[in-house]
């Protein structure tokens, strides 16, 4: 009884010992983030163009857009941290405004007037709409550091559609944290508030030319002369089924490498796997073939200047809405390239392929080159370039044919190259000792881009951020 008694404090004394150690190990373990951080981003955006897929390939894309990005890392112990990812974005958009472009009168003799162009900007409720997006992610860290586990929930609106998303990933740090691999899965599902253009959606509903939007409007054919709307030369479109599937479905894998290759290089892979399923046409987008009559309402001495920005004052009516296939599968795979050259310069570089089965193939190159002036200033300098093939599916106005499965006139799906140009400035306080309250700046930073494609679609963005540690 005596041994029994004495073998178990012993063992007491030696679990006591162990834990002690441990709780030494814990105590002095550097943690994954030390302080509350708080990320602030706010950029404004704008664009024009003269190929809104709204209206067929043709019209203005004028859009502004001001976004407010707000990401918050929140350490929970040593090894955990929590991340609220929050964004919210305002914007205006004169394509879009376009689903209804018509304005309203009514004539002396009492008949509606409508008066509309792809080339001016409407009125209409899609004009402008705010979209969120709000991300939870969680990490935990390994006591070594060496293996990290995250997940992730999404959710995001806008007028016309709700997305929910989740995922997860593993990281693993080995050879001395000088090689690092990566994998991560994502799942979103999106549900759409399908927004048609007007005209096709009123037709859609009692196929009579003469009830609902259409009553009491002129429509005019080629000549511009008004049609007999119980004849037989008369607007149709292709098809009266707008949306018959609201869900659109994105799987996601991503692999990734990063190697250490020597105290002033590094190099890193990528690789994603994506595929898409349901509706993955834009309702919102018009579409005109070239082997269908014409249809107006406007004036009809603007017909003959329609493709020009001198129209101002007569629409055509849609022969169909945008249709593309209900699944896509996509590939990107590139790399980053990184080299310390001295103190005041770094070279990081970026190159991606992409490839899908809807016969898109582009490349991307992107080079970077920060300047560093003092110990808390660096200036920096960027030029993306970009070319793509164009999809399988698209073209331009009046090009696409009505005995195809599948079309579009949707520019970013044609093939084009383009420019990007980035210069910014960022301030770093290592030591935080600049702050307001308990909040400590740890850098801020101001960039401005401007981008042009061969299109003719150009857009500059202007974007300030501040991470600051709150203890």
């Amino acid at each position: 009884m005596k041994k029994i008694i004495v073998l178990i404090m012993l063992l007491i004394a030696t679990w006591g010992n162990s834990q002690t150690k441990q709780d030494s190990i814990n105590t002095y373990k550097k943690r994954v983030l030390e302080d509350i951080e708080i990320y602030f981003l706010t950029s404004y955006y704008t664009q024009d163009g003269d190929n809104a897929a709204v209206t067929g390939g043709i019209g203005t894309e004028e859009l502004t857009d001001l976004a407010t990005n707000i990401v918050i890392s929140i350490p929970l112990n040593d090894d955990d941290v929590l991340t609220i990812d929050a964004t919210a974005s305002s914007y205006t958009s004169a394509s879009s405004s376009n689903l209804d472009p018509f304005t309203r009168t009514e004539g002396a003799d009492g008949k509606v007037i409508l008066i509309g162009s792809p080339w001016v900007e409407s009125s209409g409720d899609s004009r402008q709409d705010i979209w969120f997006n709000g991300n939870v992610g969680y990490s935990h860290a390994s006591d070594d550091r060496n293996k990290i586990w995250s997940a992730n929930v999404n959710f995001a609106a806008e007028y016309d559609y709700t997305s929910i998303g989740f995922g997860g990933g593993y990281s693993w740090l080995f050879n001395k944290k000088n090689t690092e691999f990566g994998i991560k899965g994502n799942v979103f599902l999106d549900t759409w508030n399908p927004q048609s253009p007007i005209e096709l959606e009123s037709f859609s509903d009692d196929q009579d030319l003469n009830n609902g939007f259409f009553r009491g409007v002129d429509i005019l054919d080629q000549n511009g002369e008004v049609i007999d709307k119980n004849g037989t030369n008369i607007w149709n479109p292709v098809s009266t089924t707008l949306v018959d599937d609201k869900n659109r479905n994105t799987f996601s894998v991503s692999f990734s490498f990063s190697q250490i290759l020597s105290k002033n290089a590094q190099i890193s892979f990528f690789l994603d796997l994506v595929q898409q399923n349901g509706w993955l046409s834009s309702p919102l987008q018009r579409v005109y073939f070239a082997d269908r009559n014409n249809y107006y309402i406007g004036n009809p001495s603007s017909i003959p200047i329609y493709t020009t920005p001198q129209n101002i004052d007569v629409f055509q009516l849609a022969d169909d809405i945008e249709r593309l296939p209900n699944s896509r599968f996509k590939i990107p795979i590139g790399m980053r390239f990184n080299y310390y050259i001295n103190e005041m310069f770094v070279l990081r570089t970026y190159y991606r392929f992409y490839t899908d089965d809807w016969g898109v193939t582009a490349h991307t190159l992107d080079l970077e080159i920060p300047v560093k002036i003092t110990d808390k200033l660096t200036l920096y300098a960027a030029y993306r370039y970009y070319t793509q093939t164009k999809a399988d599916y698209f073209a331009p106005y009046e090009v696409n044919l009505s005995s195809q499965d599948f079309y579009t006139s949707d520019f970013d799906l044609s093939d084009f190259n383009s420019n990007k140009y980035s210069i910014g400035i960022s301030y770093t306080d290592i030591f935080t000792k600049m702050h307001i309250w308990k909040f400590y700046m740890k850098n801020a930073d101001l960039r401005y881009s401007h981008y042009d494609r061969s299109t003719g679609l150009t857009s500059d963005i202007i974007s300030i951020g501040f991470k600051s540690i709150f203890k």
